[in-house]
């Protein structure tokens, strides 16, 4: 009889004590996956993880936005999460559990905006890009200046920032260098059109040539209503085999030589002596690629540019972004006189 009862105890000890073990077990199970283990405020925070993170990279990323690092990265372990670590922008909301975590960063790659418009030269592109994605500045101009890829494309280092049109794109943050420019290759060629290249054909340009003429014209004057009317302008002087004698191609070859940073108001004569391809008041034909990054409605200035005998333009000082235009020399010089004695007026020598 006392053995039974001691048998009983045993048994009953047992029991509790594997009731006991199952307890801590499910409780660690849970603590490990399922309680919330988040360590922020807000609704909602973002980590970007770098190409290459080991674990020792993601613990110093990820401890400030969880309350218990052993716990998660003892989930991340056991789910083999940390064997694959993805590179990305991930969203940790506010009471994630490990479990939720470890999936958002495995799964939810999130993808980034990436907007730029009014870029001067494409080392201000690979600078503003620069600040949306992985990819630093120096492996963007890289990537730019490849030899095959400029080869490939029939480009060379001037042309290359024509095939760069200003938008909103959707990139994965972790993209790499060549990721975005063979997008904006595909988007430029998308753009381009039978229609469009047909329009070009027309006009005896090709694509490149448009953007290189497109920017010329935008910055010309901000009025796009006007666009056509100064696109019609250049392609009359490129027909008469005349030089474009562009002012904005003057000031990029003062700021090639001076800084970029600089402003210029005024285009002075001696300005126009600046040796460069860019200068086309020396130059015939377009410069070798283009002096800002045109916007599609520049662009769109050149393909469906106004049929007219113009030939010469200045600033309209009572129209403030227009201009006069003119047939003849004798005209435009009489149409210049309001201009220069604007500038006289207004102190104007830079």
């Amino acid at each position: 009889m006392e053995n039974k009862k001691l048998y009983k105890i045993i048994i009953s000890i047992g029991l509790l004590s594997f009731f006991f073990i199952s307890c801590v077990l499910l409780y660690d199970h849970y603590k490990t996956y399922y309680s919330a283990n988040t360590n922020f405020s807000d609704e909602a925070a973002f980590i970007y993880i770098k190409t290459g993170t080991d674990s020792n990279n993601l613990l110093t990323q990820i401890t400030p936005f969880i309350k218990d690092s052993s716990t998660f990265f003892d989930a991340a372990y056991k789910t083999k999460y940390i064997l694959n670590i993805k590179a990305g922008k991930y969203e940790i909301k506010k009471g994630f559990s490990n479990k939720e975590i470890i999936n958002s960063l495995r799964f939810k790659n999130i993808p980034v905006k990436v907007t730029f418009n009014n870029i001067e030269r494409i080392e201000n592109l690979a600078s503003r890009v620069s600040k949306y994605i992985e990819a630093d500045s120096l492996s963007l101009m890289k990537s730019f200046y490849d030899k095959k890829f400029l080869k490939n494309n029939d480009l060379d280092t001037e042309s290359v920032f024509s095939i760069f049109l200003p938008n909103t794109y959707e990139f994965y943050w972790n993209s790499d260098a060549n990721e975005f420019r063979d997008k904006m290759l595909i988007q430029f060629n998308l753009f381009w059109n039978l229609s469009r290249k047909e329009k070009a054909k027309s006009l005896n340009l090709n694509p490149i040539q448009v953007s290189v003429l497109a920017s010329i014209v935008q910055r010309e004057t901000p009025k796009v209503d006007e666009r056509p009317k100064i696109s019609g302008v250049y392609y009359n002087r490129l027909k008469k085999r005349m030089k474009l004698q562009a002012d904005p191609t003057v000031v990029y070859t003062i700021k090639e030589k001076k800084g970029f940073d600089i402003k210029i108001r005024r285009v002075l004569y001696r300005d126009l002596k600046i040796k460069s391809p860019y200068n086309t008041y020396i130059s015939k034909g377009l410069p070798p690629g283009p002096i800002y990054m045109p916007d599609i409605s520049s662009i769109e200035s050149v393909l469906n540019l106004e049929n007219h005998n113009y030939l010469f333009f200045v600033a309209n000082v009572q129209r403030p972004g227009y201009h006069m235009f003119a047939k003849t020399l004798s005209q435009h010089n009489r149409n210049k006189r309001q201009y220069t004695s604007w500038l006289r007026k207004n102190k104007i020598n830079r």
